[in-house]
């Protein structure tokens, strides 16, 4: 039997790394064969392409676009992406073919909301939501998720955790640009029917054990 692609999504420091670690922790436990992985592949040709020219990390190297990564064209951007996916998916459908449960740190479900976010105007943002899902899912082949969850963490909270972060990138210090992604992941979340996980309780971050709790109440 097939394994599942578990995606789990959210805007920079909303606690995807960690949770998407720990889920894989948890299902082992489970007895469940499970594996994780994070997009961009930064140790990979694609992802080191990704993460220095395009997005300018400073540990791989600056950005070759002078007007920041959050600044370029959606389809261009997308297909830097779309390549890292292409590269390394085939390791990813070895491991499904196995039947393990594949943890995914970002995915195609991250241009969907990185990119559409560039775009004002509503019926436009839905036409770059179909050209993202045509050319990932039809045309490049890859596999759609099994589950896709969303853990939203305000703008606000993560602008504070953002400051004890070194060597942010483009798209990492537009905060303008941030702004646009979280309402644009919020309008995907509905659009696309994926779990939403309010990572806020009483105007404080909720313990990684209890966001933790909850995704796991969702994937069993």
């Amino acid at each position: 039997m097939r394994g599942k692609l578990i995606v789990i999504e959210g805007c920079d420091c909303s606690g995807k790394e960690t949770q998407s670690k720990l889920l894989v922790e948890k299902l082992k436990e489970h007895n469940y064969p499970c594996i994780g992985f994070s997009f961009p592949m930064y140790d990979t040709a694609t992802g080191k392409i990704v993460g220095g020219p395009f997005l300018g990390k400073e540990e791989i190297s600056k950005s070759y676009f002078q007007e920041g990564s959050s600044k370029v064209d959606p389809k261009v951007s997308c297909l830097y992406y779309s390549a890292d996916f292409k590269y390394n998916i085939n390791v990813i459908n070895e491991y499904l073919d196995k039947g393990y449960y594949v943890i995914l740190d970002r995915y195609v479900t991250s241009s969907l909301a990185f990119q559409g976010s560039k775009i004002k105007d509503k019926d436009e943002r839905f036409q770059m939501y179909q050209w993202i899902d045509k050319l990932n899912y039809w045309l490049l082949a890859l596999p759609k998720p099994d589950i896709t969850i969303f853990l939203h963490v305000p703008l606000a909270y993560v602008c504070e955790l953002m400051k004890n972060r070194a060597n942010l990138d483009d798209n990492e210090r537009d905060k303008e640009y941030l702004k646009t992604t979280e309402k644009t992941y919020l309008e995907l979340t509905e659009l696309y029917n994926w779990q939403y996980v309010n990572c806020i309780e009483d105007d404080h971050l909720r313990s990684i054990e209890d966001i933790n709790k909850e995704i796991m109440n969702i994937i069993l």
